[in-house]
């Protein structure tokens, strides 16, 4: 199964998050909206949760 990542580096926020979360799919996708819900302000909802699965990359692995 590919990891996926999902990096704070790569969004511009008021608090400079250097945050990155890899993992299982779901996995990233809740604790990514966690994440941004407890320290970005934003409002979990299902529409939110489709948005981060968007922003999600596969993970680069070492050659």
């Amino acid at each position: 199964m590919t990891r996926k990542v999902a990096d704070c580096r790569k969004f511009p926020s008021e608090v400079n998050c250097t945050l990155t979360i890899s993992g299982e799919e779901e996995e990233v996708v809740r604790a990514a909206t966690a994440h941004a819900v407890s320290v970005h302000g934003h409002t979990d909802s299902p529409e939110f949760r489709e948005q981060l699965r968007g922003l999600l990359v596969d993970e680069k692995v070492p050659a």
